[in-house]
């Protein structure tokens, strides 16, 4: 039985496309609207830009050339060190050192500034030390100690060595420590020193008779010692001594008495400037002259003693106040007043040479008063030479002390404080 080929399958009928249902038919008087046109098609899309060729970026600049290498800081050069001191002053304080070596109590550590060679330099430095300049010579030198209240101690505590070892001094003030033994006959030596406060120390037998033998000593204080015996008879011999006119700078003075002393010349018209004295007794002196007319003026002064002098003049001021008896001027030689001294006492006082203060001094007035109230013409006429140094001292005829008021010296030693030492 022969075998025929396979016939290929009949194709699959094709299916049948459905029409879309016919369109309703229009309203007779509905216009057919034509289908809208068919959307064109999108524009090609157009070609993409060739690509940018990137250039390489730009190679970088060359870094800026390094800065020159600065110069090294200079290093800022140090102080010169301070000049080395005088030899003056090297000698001070080789003197100073030695004298801290035998202190063996400080309670307030003054020593401790007592180093180097800054004495005279530094302010801070050598506490206790004054330091100024003698006339004619500017080189800076020890003028003055003041320890006073410092309470030093040692084993023992002496002046030899110390107070003659500084050659320049003008006043050693050290009350309020425990000083021992002598004063040394070397500070007659001393050109310059007139003051010497030993008070409330441990010095103890006699009277020191050396300080007597230093003639420039004005001011002597040795209260609050452990002195024993007899006063020598030197203490008590006294130079002429005038008022100084720096007393009409006290200002604020409201009693000022020195009465029972020696005190001899004029009254300086500077009294005319005590605007808020009250008392005033110069009485039992040798002061001579005329009383100032602006001293009369005052106008708080309620009582002026003058007695017992050798007053020759007074003016229209001062008579007004003899009246009021607020002025006593009895015991003088003003010849139209009753209670004078004779005649023969007023001679014999006026007979006898006397040193005389510079009378411009007594005439110079510190402060505005009116000047034609000021009698020149009553001023003493005899003009004599004038000592280089005013001390105004209280010799009294009845204690037996010697006491200091004030002392102005025209030999003056400038202060580093700027003040006259004390």
């Amino acid at each position: 039985m022969l075998s025929t080929p396979h016939a290929p399958p009949p194709p699959a009928p094709t299916p049948k496309q459905e029409c879309p249902p016919p369109p309703r038919p229009l309203h007779p008087l509905q216009k057919q609207e034509c289908p809208p046109p068919p959307s064109p098609p999108p524009p090609p899309s157009p070609p993409p830009p060739p690509p940018k060729q990137e250039c390489p970026p730009p190679p970088s600049p060359p870094p800026p050339p390094p800065p020159p290498y600065p110069p090294p800081t200079p290093t800022p050069c140090s102080p010169p060190p301070p000049p080395p001191p005088s030899p003056i002053l090297t000698a001070a304080i080789s003197v100073i050192q030695k004298f801290k070596d035998t202190i063996t109590s400080d309670p307030q550590n003054i020593t401790a500034t007592w180093q180097g060679n800054k004495l005279c330099i530094d302010q801070s430095a050598y506490k206790g030390f004054i330091c100024g300049q003698i006339p004619g010579d500017n080189r800076k030198r020890v003028a003055g100690v003041k320890f006073n209240g410092f309470n030093f101690d040692g084993k023992p505590l002496k002046l030899s060595g110390f107070i003659d070892g500084l050659k320049d001094l003008v006043f050693f003030h050290t009350n309020s420590n425990n000083f021992t033994g002598n004063i040394p006959s070397e500070i007659v030596r001393l050109p310059y020193f007139y003051e010497l406060d030993l008070s409330n120390n441990k010095l103890a037998g006699g009277f020191p008779t050396s300080v007597l033998s230093a003639t420039n000593l004005t001011f002597l204080d040795l209260r609050f010692n452990f002195l024993t015996g007899p006063l020598p008879p030197q203490a008590f011999t006294c130079p002429a001594v005038f008022l100084p006119f720096e007393i009409g700078l006290l200002k604020i003075a409201t009693v000022f008495d020195a009465s029972k002393n020696q005190l001899t010349g004029t009254i300086p018209q500077s009294f005319g400037c005590l605007a808020k004295l009250q008392q005033l007794n110069l009485s039992s002196n040798l002061l001579y002259g005329a009383v100032p007319e602006s001293l009369c003026k005052l106008k708080k002064l309620y009582q002026l003693t003058l007695t017992d002098n050798y007053f020759t003049q007074i003016g229209k001021e001062c008579r007004k106040l003899i009246t009021r008896k607020v002025l006593d001027v009895s015991k003088n030689c003003i010849l139209d007043l009753p209670s004078q001294k004779t005649a023969a006492q007023c001679a014999h006082f006026f007979s006898v040479k006397r040193s005389c203060p510079d009378q411009k001094l007594m005439s110079y007035v510190p402060c505005h008063i009116d000047y034609s109230l000021l009698q020149r013409k009553h001023l003493m006429k005899n003009r004599c030479r004038y000592p280089r140094s005013i001390a105004f001292l209280c010799c009294s005829r009845k204690a037996s002390l010697v006491m200091r008021f004030a002392v102005f010296s025209s030999v003056a030693y400038t202060s580093s404080e700027g003040q006259r030492p004390r």
